[in-house]
């Protein structure tokens, strides 16, 4: 779908706003070009001057119900394609693809993940999604692999899997050419910890997951600098009365952020509940780990060497049956997390929008609704379901 561009200046008025001080009942936000100029409840904005005037420089005003609801739009860090478009190998345009079905979904803000591939191939794919992050199509890198644990490997390919040399890391940070964000890996392996002192030195989120770590190992790489789980409770150790492994400890440390896939098919939602209790809502980072089917379909697709089988919206390798991502869209998991988990819409929006936003860097662009802010925003009906979505001022779903 293409973009539809807004007037220079336009106001939503009428529905419930979620601000970074609660929700507003009948609130309004008023946009001029690509930014957010106010927001606010109605008597506040139009005291600040975002009221349009009775004239033809006033813009459109979209009247919303009062029942529905507009959010900061969604920020996911840890997707790897959507639309049928992989991002772990497809062209250019292909993931671009997968970039316009997440937006369509509510995520106006998108890291792109890869998998587990040879250095070289990692490489060369730096090199053309950095291309995308310099033109804003993109917000970043995630190197998901290949210094994951072969004991926690997932849906990664075990032949191609490597300890984390810290001159491999390097390189891989070189090649992104400033737009790498993150990096998933299993810092028990030989050269982990080192690695995880180059990143935080590097200004690169170090990720722990799939890995086979032990408390105390991952107490040590905390201190190192690691300060993100990468989709706490899968791929790692269970935890255990006798042996907590990672999980306690990344649960427990107020410097770590953990990623949960609230799908329904990879947390039950009493473990949900249980991370939320533990690390609290500002903690918690919500993510789609979406391979291709994501918004597309069942059927077999390719996620980096490996096949994978999607059947009533769950992804598997084929032939063992290993989970392998996701086919969530952000806008499902908001649903989820409201109307079966029982979370606030404040404490989802925290976990879908501002501490993503927050963890790479963009809080001072994006994940909440402020003045001076992109305007960035998603319009929910009264089932939670997207009703419309704004990107830097334009409508990619009109409400």
């Amino acid at each position: 779908m293409a973009p539809v561009t807004t007037t220079q200046r336009s106001v939503l008025a009428g529905a419930r706003v979620v601000l970074p001080s609660g929700v507003v009942d009948g609130g309004r936000i008023t946009i001029e070009g690509t930014r957010i100029a106010s927001a606010g409840p109605a008597d506040t904005a139009q005291a600040n001057g975002s009221h349009p005037a009775p004239d033809s420089a006033a813009g459109v005003v979209v009247d919303l119900p009062a029942d529905h609801l507009v959010v900061p739009g969604f920020v996911d860090i840890h997707n790897h394609g959507g639309g049928g478009a992989s991002f772990t190998s497809g062209t250019a345009e292909e993931v671009l693809t997968g970039v316009r079905t997440h937006r369509e979904h509510g995520t106006t803000t998108l890291v792109v993940s890869t998998v587990t591939e040879s250095m070289d191939f990692l490489v060369r794919r730096a090199g053309m999604l950095s291309e995308l992050v310099e033109q804003g199509d993109i917000a970043g890198i995630h190197y998901e692999g290949p210094f994951i644990s072969p004991c926690r490997k997932g849906a990664h390919d075990e032949t191609l899997l490597r300890d984390p040399d810290p001159a491999d890391v390097r390189r891989l940070v070189d090649a992104a050419r400033g737009t790498a964000r993150m990096f998933t890996l299993a810092s028990e392996l030989p050269g982990g910890i080192e690695s995880v002192r180059l990143l935080a030195e590097l200004g690169v989120i170090a990720a722990i997951g799939h890995t086979d770590a032990t408390y105390e190992q991952t107490v040590e790489a905390i201190d190192a600098g690691a300060t993100v789980a990468t989709h706490l409770f899968n791929a790692m150790p269970p935890l255990a009365h006798r042996s907590p492994g990672p999980i306690a400890a990344l649960l427990e440390d107020e410097r770590v952020t953990v990623e949960l896939i609230n799908d329904g098919t990879h947390l039950h939602p009493a473990v949900l509940e249980l991370a939320f209790g533990s690390a609290g809502a500002g903690r918690v980072a919500f993510i789609t780990d979406a391979m291709d089917a994501a918004g597309f379909g069942d059927g077999l697709y390719d996620l980096g060497p490996l096949k994978v089988e999607v059947r009533e919206g769950v992804a598997r390798l084929a032939g063992d049956g290993t989970i392998a991502g996701s086919t969530l869209t952000l806008d499902t998991a908001f649903k989820r997390a409201v109307t079966t988990d029982g979370l606030s819409v404040t404490d989802a929006v925290a976990a879908i929008s501002t501490n993503p936003a927050r963890l790479i860097g963009l809080a001072d662009r994006v994940g909440t609704l402020e003045a001076g802010k992109d305007a960035d925003l998603v319009v929910l009906d009264a089932d939670y379901a997207v009703a419309g979505v704004m990107r830097r001022g334009e409508w990619l779903v009109r409400p």
